[in-house]
């Protein structure tokens, strides 16, 4: 199976890895695999990447929602030297028949060297 971020690569290569506790490299490697996370219905990885300050106590998906694809249009920071980054993102999915899109620009920031989605700033 492909990965559902949209790297092109299998998800057992990619985004699973990070599913399985390894830490993702920088924020926009995290957040392709929040994305995927979303679309696979992994609500712990999404509650364990959350920053502390702003993690919700628990997460329910839309059962009806389904993640169709990624476009990461830009990003400021977040590399592996970066203590915070923006990732600006489209979100592709369906929902009750129709089409629908999330454009974001989400902030992380580091909480004990590992990536963490902080917030969405619009």
């Amino acid at each position: 199976m492909r990965c559902p971020c949209g790297s092109g690569s299998p998800y057992d290569e990619c985004c699973a890895r990070y599913h399985g506790g390894e830490r993702a490299p920088t924020a926009v490697a995290l957040m392709r695999s929040r994305y995927c996370a979303f679309a696979v219905g992994d609500t712990d990885y999404l509650l364990r990447t959350w920053h502390p300050d702003t993690r919700p106590e628990a997460l329910e998906l839309e059962p009806g929602q389904r993640w169709l694809h990624l476009e990461v249009l830009s990003w400021t920071g977040g590399g592996v030297l970066d203590a915070e980054g923006e990732v600006e993102f489209r979100a592709h999915y369906r929902w009750s028949g129709g089409r629908e899109e999330l454009h974001e620009r989400s902030v992380f920031r580091r909480v004990d060297g590992a990536w963490a989605y902080v917030e969405a700033l619009g």
